[in-house]
């Protein structure tokens, strides 16, 4: 069982992954949301040639500035990002 303190322990704890009800904690989705995004990202730097370079580095910005708002705790910034991910693929 996760501890208290892991942020990312919503993720192992639900037999269901990620819970989509009014409980979910905005902190947790953007969190979810950057782990996937950062899965995408490992896929375009795996493109031939450096195709997928502008892709990788822009996804990239966004998951910098989407780690910034969570660090700032700033509710505005963090669902601003949390929309931007979301449409990431």
């Amino acid at each position: 069982m996760p501890t208290p303190s892991d942020p990312l322990g919503f993720l192992s704890s639900s037999p269901h992954g990620l819970k989509s009800d009014a409980q979910t904690d905005l902190v947790q989705v953007l969190l979810y949301e950057i782990m996937r995004v950062k899965d995408i990202i490992k896929y375009y730097d795996s493109i031939p040639n450096g195709g997928g370079q502008l892709g990788a580095s822009i996804l990239n910005e966004l998951v910098t500035e989407a780690y910034n708002s969570l660090v700032n705790y700033d509710i505005v910034l963090m669902k601003k990002y949390y929309d931007l991910l979301l449409n990431c693929d």
